[in-house]
Order: structure tokens, then C-alpha cells, then sequence
């Protein structure tokens, strides 16, 4: 969701924010908590289901200082077993028995060398994506700047009035 920017007012910026978190309660792990369940809620919303499960394993991380957020399947657990997810947002290409790359035909015979039976063409037919990923950053987007933008103008006038731990 948040991105690094190469600019170096952003690398300095990130610096005072993360130096403010080490000396006193800042703002934005609670507004980049809430941005990150309200992308979470319309991913949710937006993913097809069919069983529900794979829309139950979304997860959120937000990192202490709240520069930082993950949102989606984490862990190695849950990447191997939703493995098929990046099929269902990104379609898939399909195969068609009979054609090669480049429109060329194929052997009609099936593999084999009279031992040995090395498969036939299967005809799998292409799938059309279901985005749910790029949509939910995009529906929320101005919602999610204004908040986080909020969240930083505040933390930088309690830091910059002296404003110990609340």
C-alpha cells in the first residue's frame, strides 16, 4: 500500500517520523491501522468466493511506527496453500490442443515412445481475471491519503510544540 519514494524530501521525512515514534506516541500506526482494514473490508467485498477461505486468510501487518503496511496473504502457510489466487486476479492464458506457439500445428499422436505414455494435449480454457487488489487501493485512495496525511501533520505539530507521551 505505501510505497518508497526515491525523492529525498520523503527519505527525510520518514527519518523525523520514525525518530518522533522513538521519543513519543505518534499518530500514525492507528491511521494506517485503520486505512489498512479499510482496504482490507473491500478486498474482501470485491474477491470472488467460493468457498470463503481464501478471503478469510487476508491478513493485515502494520509495522510499530506505522510507516509501514502489508495487507494480503502472509506467511508461507498461506502463500502455498492460496498459491491459485494470482490466477483468479491476473486470468489465465488457457491451452489449446492443436496449436503450437506461433500458430504452428501440433503432432496429432500422443506422446509416447510404445513404452512409455507421456500425456496428451489437454484443452484448458483461458479464465478472465477478477481484479480485487489494484481496485480496493484505488476505491480508497483519496479516503487513505487524507487520513494518513492527517495523521502526519498532527504527529509533526505535537512534535514540534513538545508534546511529551500523551
Amino acid at each position: 500500500m505505501a510505497r518508497r519514494s526515491k525523492m529525498r524530501g520523503d527519505i527525510r521525512l520518514r527519518r523525523t517520523l520514525r525518530n518522533i515514534h522513538k521519543t513519543m506516541d505518534n499518530e500514525l500506526a492507528p491511521a494506517m491501522r485503520k486505512a489498512a482494514e479499510r482496504v482490507l473490508s473491500t478486498q474482501q467485498q470485491l474477491m470472488p468466493r467460493d468457498t470463503g477461505a481464501a478471503a478469510g486468510a487476508l491478513k493485515i501487518y502494520v509495522a510499530p511506527s506505522g510507516l509501514d503496511a502489508q495487507i494480503g496473504i502472509r506467511g508461507k502457510r498461506d502463500n502455498r496453500k492460496f498459491f491459485y489466487l494470482r490466477f483468479i486476479e491476473f486470468g489465465t492464458k488457457g491451452y489449446r490442443s492443436g496449436k503450437r506457439g506461433g500458430n504452428r500445428n501440433q503432432r496429432s499422436t500422443n506422446k509416447s515412445d510404445g513404452v512409455h505414455f507421456f500425456g496428451k494435449y489437454p484443452d484448458i480454457p483461458a479464465r478472465p481475471a477478477h481484479p480485487w487488489l489494484r481496485p480496493s487501493m484505488d476505491v480508497n485512495r483519496e479516503y487513505v491519503m487524507a487520513d494518513i496525511e492527517e495523521a502526519v501533520r498532527r504527529t509533526l505539530r505535537k512534535a514540534s510544540q513538545g508534546v511529551g507521551n500523551a
